[in-house]
C-alpha cells in the first residue's frame, strides 16, 4: 500500500473512530438521562407513597390507640366489676360483663407456679385453657406487667399498668383479626384482657390506605408494572410461620410484604432492599422478566419500620427511544466517513509531492552517493528535514572515515581481551541461559579437564548432587540482574576429582541491557582449605589442651562420690538401690565428658548433617560448664522453642561455639553471667545464636580487625582461633557479626540458614560473610 494510500485510510480511520466515539458518548449519555429521569419518577412515586404511608400509619395508629385507650377503659370498668379473686369469677359472668362493657370478648389470665401464664376465665370458650409461653413478645409484656406492672418491649402501646399489643390473627380463630388490651395493677391475682374484632383497621387500608394510592398510580402510569412495599428485617429470610387451631397463619407483624403485590420476584432483590435499606440511597437494576426488560427502583422510606418501596417500570420503552436515536447517528456518520475518505486521498496526494522529492536524493545516498544535496525552498517542517538531511550527507562522509578507523580500533582490541582470558590463570567458561557451554578458556582445561570441543554446546555436569541446590539459587541471582563473587564450593574435575573452587559469577548483557550469557571464574582453591584444615586441627588441639585442667576437675567431683560410697560399702557391707543408682549415674557422667573430649580433639570426617543448635550449644555448656565455675562464672543459656534445624557438621560448630564462650569467659576475670540466646529468623529462615558476656568490651577501633590472623586484643592471643570460627561458618553458608561497648560487654552473633532455606548472603556483597 502506497504512502498516499496509508495516509487516506488514516484520516479516514481516525474519522471513522471519532464518529464511533461521538456515538457512543451520545447513546450513554442519553441512556443514562433516559435512566435518571426514570429514576426520578420513581422517587417521585416513592416519595407519593411515602405520605400515603405514613398518613395511613399516623391514621391507623390514632385509631389503634383510641381502641387500647377503650379497651384499658374496658378493663378499669371490669376490675371494678369483678371479684378480685379469680376463684370468685365465672365464664358466664364474664359473657355477660363484655356485652355490657361494648367488647367483642373478656379474657383472665393467671400465673401459675412454672411461670407460665394461662387463660383461666373467658367470655370465649376457646380461649380456656391457653398457654402464652410460646408468645415471644407477648408472653415478655405479660410476664412484665405481673413482675413490675410496667411494659418495657418496643412493640404495641404502653400506659401505667397497661399494654396493648399490635392487631394479629387470633389463636383460637385463626380467621379473626383482633385487637388485644392487658391490665394487671397488682389488686387482682388475675390479668385483665378485654378485645374486640380488628377487621375494621385493615378495611381502612384497603379503601382509604396505601393499598388504594398504588392502584391509582398504576393505572395513571402505563410505564409502571408492579409498586411493592418490603420490609428489610424480614424479607429475604425464612417467613414465621405460627400454626393456630391446626392451620398456618402468616402474622401480620413479621410480614416481608407491608403492601402491593410482589409479581416480578427475584433471588437478588434481598440484597437490593438491604443495600438500600443500609445505605439511604435509591438502588436501581436492570432485569429481565419472561423476556420483558424491567428496571427495578429499590427506594428507602423514612417511616416506621424504615421500609423500602420497590418499583418496577417497563424499560423497553427507554430501548425503543435509544435505538432510534443510535440508527439515525449512524446513518450521518456514515455519509461523514465516506465524504472524509475522498478528501483525504486527494488531501494526501498534495502533501507527498515534496516527500517524493526527499525520498529520491535518499536512495541516492543509499547508493553511496553522499555527496548529493536538496534545494531548500521552505523553511517549514519539510525544509527543516531536507537541510537536515543535506547535513546527514556532510556527517555520514566524516564518520565513514572514522568507522574504519574504529574497526581497526576493535579488530585490536578483542586480539587484547582473547590474549588476556587465554592467558589468565583462572578457569573461565561462558554459558547460555539454558545453560549450554559457548566458550572457555585454556585455564578450564587445566583446571578440569575438558577441552572445549568436548563441551562447546553442552552443559558442565561437574556440581556434585549435595551442591546442586546452591548451583541453582546462584543462577537465579544472576538471571535476575545479580552477581555472585568469590562463592566456595565444589565441582568435580573431568577424571572425578573433586576439587574447592572459589567461583564469582555474573552475567553478560547486549547493547539492550538483556542478559544473554552468564560468566563464570573459577579458581582452584583446593590447597588452601587444606591449610585451614590444618589451622582448624591446630586450634582445636590447643583449645582441648586448655579444656583439660577444667575437665579434670569436673572428673574429680564424681569419682569422690564414687569412692565415699565404696568406703560404704565396705564399712556397711551392702548399699542400697538409690546408692546404686547414683554411683551408675556419676560413672555415666564421667563417660559422656571423656567422650565429648576426644571425639572433640581427634580428626573428623567432614559429614553435613541436619542437627539443633540448642543440642550443640548445649553440648558445649557442659564442657566448659567446670572451668565457668573455677571462674565464678554463671552460664545461662535461651533458646526459643522449636528453633528450626541446620545442615551442618557438629563438631565443627562446637568448635566455633567453645572459641566464642572461651573468648567470652575470659574477657570477664572478675565473674558475672555469660549469657546464650537462639531465636529463629523470620519465615524460619534460619538461626540466629548470642553469645553475650559482660566482659571489659572491645574498642570500636579493634572491632573491624577481628578475625584477621595473628592479631589479638588479648595479650596471649594469636588471632587464629577467631579467624578459623570465621571460616568455619562461611563454610556453613552464614555470617557472624560483633557488637560492643567499652565498660559493658561484647555480643557475638552467629547466624546460620535453617536446613533447605536460602542462602545467607550479606546486602551487595551476593557471598557469604566472614565478619
Amino acid at each position: 500500500m502506497t504512502i498516499k494510500a496509508k495516509i487516506a485510510a488514516f484520516i479516514s480511520a481516525l474519522v471513522a473512530i471519532i464518529l464511533i466515539l461521538n456515538i457512543s458518548i451520545y447513546y450513554y449519555s442519553t441512556k443514562n438521562d433516559l435512566e435518571r429521569r426514570t429514576e426520578n419518577q420513581m422517587g417521585i412515586i416513592a416519595k407519593q407513597i411515602s405520605a400515603t404511608v405514613e398518613a395511613t400509619q399516623k391514621s391507623r395508629k390514632y385509631m389503634e390507640d383510641s381502641a387500647g385507650v377503650m379497651l384499658r377503659n374496658a378493663a378499669l370498668a371490669a376490675k371494678e366489676r369483678l371479684d378480685p379473686d379469680i376463684a370468685g369469677v365465672t365464664n358466664e359472668e364474664l359473657v355477660e360483663l363484655s356485652a355490657e362493657l361494648g367488647i367483642d370478648n373478656l379474657t383472665l389470665w393467671v400465673r401459675e407456679d412454672d411461670g407460665d401464664i394461662v387463660v383461666a376465665r373467658s367470655s370465649d370458650p376457646d380461649e380456656l385453657g391457653q398457654s402464652s409461653k410460646t408468645w415471644d413478645y407477648w408472653f415478655t409484656a405479660f410476664t412484665q406487667l405481673f413482675e413490675n406492672r410496667e411494659v418495657t418491649i418496643p412493640q404495641g402501646e404502653k400506659l401505667k399498668n397497661y399494654w396493648t399489643g399490635p392487631i394479629n390473627f387470633s389463636t383460637t380463630n385463626p380467621d379473626r383479626v383482633d385487637k388485644w388490651g392487658y391490665y394487671y395493677d397488682g389488686t387482682t391475682n388475675y390479668l385483665i384482657n378485654p378485645f374486640i374484632n380488628a377487621e375494621q383497621f385493615l378495611d381502612f387500608e384497603r379503601s382509604s390506605g396505601t393499598e388504594a394510592v398504588i392502584l391509582k398510580i398504576l393505572r395513571d402510569n402505563p410505564d409502571v408494572l408492579d409498586i411493592t412495599g418490603f420490609n428489610p428485617q424480614f424479607f429475604g429470610k425464612e417467613k414465621i410461620i405460627k400454626y393456630k387451631k391446626g392451620s398456618p397463619v402468616y402474622n401480620l407483624d413479621v410480614r416481608d410484604i407491608a403492601f402491593g403485590d410482589y409479581f416480578y420476584q427475584d433471588e437478588d432483590d434481598a440484597e437490593h432492599i438491604l443495600e438500600a435499606s443500609e445505605s439511604k440511597k435509591i438502588v436501581t437494576v436492570h432485569d429481565t422478566d419472561r423476556g420483558v426488560r424491567l428496571i427495578k427502583s429499590f427506594i428507602p422510606m423514612d417511616v416506621a419500620n424504615h421500609l423500602v418501596v420497590g418499583i418496577v417500570s417497563d424499560g423497553e420503552t427507554i430501548r425503543q427511544e435509544l435505538n432510534h436515536q443510535l440508527l439515525v447517528q449512524i446513518v450521518i456518520s456514515l455519509i461523514l466517513a465516506a465524504f472524509a475518505l475522498f478528501a483525504s486521498y486527494f488531501l494526501a496526494g498534495f502533501l507527498l509531492r515534496p516527500i517524493n522529492r526527499i525520498l529520491e536524493t535518499v536512495n541516492e545516498m543509499a547508493r553511496g552517493r553522499l555527496n548529493s544535496r536538496l534545494e531548500v525552498r521552505k523553511m517549514d517542517e519539510l525544509g527543516m528535514l531536507s537541510s537536515r538531511i543535506n547535513a546527514m550527507g556532510d556527517s555520514l562522509e566524516h564518520h565513514t572515515s572514522r568507522l574504519k578507523e574504529s574497526a581497526e580500533e576493535l579488530r585490536s582490541m578483542k586480539q587484547y581481551l582473547e590474549s588476556f582470558v587465554n592467558h589468565t590463570s583462572d578457569a573461565i567458561h561462558v554459558s547460555d541461559l539454558e545453560g549450554n557451554v559457548t566458550q572457555t578458556n585454556k585455564a578450564f582445561e587445566t583446571m578440569y579437564g575438558w577441552k572445549e570441543r568436548e563441551i562447546l554446546l553442552r552443559q558442565l555436569d561437574n556440581v556434585p548432587p549435595d551442591h546442586v541446590r546452591d548451583f541453582e539459587r546462584i543462577r537465579q541471582i544472576v538471571l535476575q540482574g545479580g552477581a555472585v563473587a568469590d562463592f566456595e564450593t565444589a565441582r568435580y574435575a573431568k577424571d572425578g576429582t573433586l576439587l574447592d573452587v572459589s567461583l564469582t559469577v555474573s552475567s553478560i548483557r547486549d547493547e539492550a541491557d538483556r542478559i544473554i550469557a552468564i560468566a563464570t571464574i573459577s579458581r582452584n582453591i583446593t590447597e588452601r582449605k587444606k591449610t585451614e584444615e590444618l589451622l582448624r586441627r591446630s586450634e582445636k588441639l590447643a583449645v582441648a589442651g586448655q579444656l583439660a585442667a577444667g575437665f579434670a576437675h569436673e572428673i574429680r567431683n564424681p569419682l569422690t562420690t564414687l569412692r565415699g560410697f565404696v568406703q560404704l560399702q565396705q564399712e556397711q557391707g551392702s548399699l542400697q538401690p538409690s546408692y546404686l543408682q547414683i554411683m551408675v549415674s556419676e560413672l555415666d557422667r564421667i563417660n559422656h565428658i571423656v567422650s565429648e573430649l576426644l571425639i572433640f580433639s581427634k580428626p573428623q570426617a567432614v559429614r553435613f548433617q541436619e542437627a539443633a543448635v540448642p543440642d550443640i550449644v548445649g553440648d558445649v555448656v557442659m564442657l566448659l560448664e567446670s572451668q565457668a565455675k573455677l571462674n565464678n562464672i554463671d552460664i545461662s543459656v535461651r533458646c526459643a522453642d522449636a528453633l528450626p534445624p541446620v545442615r551442618c557438621e557438629p563438631n565443627q560448630l562446637k568448635q566455633v561455639f567453645i572459641n566464642l564462650i572461651k573468648n567470652a569467659m575470659e574477657a570477664m576475670p572478675g565473674g558475672g553471667t555469660l549469657r546464650v540466646e537462639g531465636e529463629s529468623l523470620p519465615d524460619d529462615r534460619g538461626v540466629s545464636i548470642r553469645v553475650i558476656d559482660q566482659g571489659e568490651g572491645i574498642p570500636e577501633e579493634a572491632l573491624g580487625r577481628l578475625g584477621e590472623p595473628f592479631y589479638s586484643t588479648k595479650p596471649s592471643g594469636n588471632g587464629l582461633g577467631l579467624m578459623v570460627s570465621q571460616q568455619i561458618i562461611a563454610t556453613h553458608k552464614g555470617y557472624m557479626k560483633f557488637m560492643s561497648q567499652v565498660g559493658r560487654g561484647t555480643v557475638a552473633e552467629v547466624t546460620l540458614p535453617a536446613s533447605g532455606a536460602s542462602i545467607v548472603l550479606e546486602p551487595d556483597l551476593g557471598k557469604p560473610s566472614t565478619a
